[in-house]
């Protein structure tokens, strides 16, 4: 039977959160230690644990079907290479920064300088279409020391929190692209494993469906019925049940977690009452 096979980061956040998100598909996976390879017990699948600049040539070769990755990676390097799905986790941006002492503000003020960066290509492109000439000095890894080293008036890097840029005496003036864990996979995937990685995608929809949203449930006096089953959207709508005590109904509705308080606010003015509010594992639409 064919196996899918699948890249993911060697070790790091990325590593962690994307054999969380295995798990949470029902696909369990026996890596030791210092594994580079290792297989699933219930699932058609193989796990390589990878350098994360080397997944995109890997998938270009068609040495793995399929690889969870940084979009930025995909952006700098992934030719070829389709997105399949965005995963929702190690969100970043791509920015570039200057000392605080600088007086460079904005992108412009960079014109005819030089910036540090391991993304050429991405700051490349992004100079062009914006119309500014810089002189690009390629660094892998530890690029946010070059301004300080006098390497660079600039970089290009990731940013996730700011800290990095913060503790280097660094200011962000432009963000070149924000950047999610993705799924994609390799131009050159056969067709039967294109049908495991339709079961795979079917799996992750439904749970990453779930995590955006949450399961709501409250009691209301039938009079107040009307009013607040139009602030709950529902999938389809609200599912409405009477409560034992007369002239009371219970009701169900799924909404999104981002717009979970100001809408729980809201019922509680329309006179909704006992409202529960519970996570949702998985769900398939």
């Amino acid at each position: 039977m064919s196996k899918l096979r699948l890249a993911v980061q060697k070790s790091g956040r990325l590593n962690e959160d994307s054999l969380k998100l295995l798990k949470a598909i029902g696909i369990s996976i026996d890596n030791g230690k210092d594994q580079l390879k290792a297989s699933s017990r219930n699932f058609p699948l193989e796990v390589f644990f990878l350098r994360n600049g080397d997944i995109p040539q890997y998938l270009r070769d068609g040495v793995v079907d399929i690889a969870i990755i940084g979009e930025n990676v995909i952006v700098e390097k992934g030719e070829n290479i389709s997105v399949v799905e965005k995963l929702g986790f190690s969100k970043c941006k791509v920015s570039i920064a200057v000392p605080k002492d600088s007086k460079a503000n904005s992108l412009k003020d960079l014109q005819g300088k030089k910036i540090a960066t391991s993304y050429p290509k991405t700051v490349e492109k992004y100079l062009e279409k914006a119309g500014i000439t810089a002189d690009l000095h390629v660094i892998n890894g530890s690029v946010e020391i070059a301004p300080n080293i006098g390497l660079a008036d600039g970089i290009c890097d990731i940013v996730s929190s700011g800290s990095t840029l913060f503790k280097n005496g660094l200011k962000e003036i432009e963000v070149l692209l924000k950047s999610e864990a993705v799924l994609v996979k390799s131009p050159k995937i056969s067709d039967e494993n294109q049908i495991i990685l339709d079961k795979i995608q079917f799996r992750l929809q439904s749970v990453l469906a779930g995590r955006k949203n949450k399961y709501v449930l409250l009691n209301a006096p039938n009079s107040k019925v009307d009013e607040i089953i139009k602030i709950l959207p529902g999938i389809k709508s609200p599912t409405i049940l009477p409560l034992a005590q007369e002239g009371w109904s219970s009701i169900h509705s799924v909404i999104n977690k981002n717009d979970f308080w100001d809408m729980i606010d809201e019922l509680k003015s329309a006179g909704a009452e006992g409202i529960l509010v519970c996570p949702i594992e998985n769900m398939i639409q």
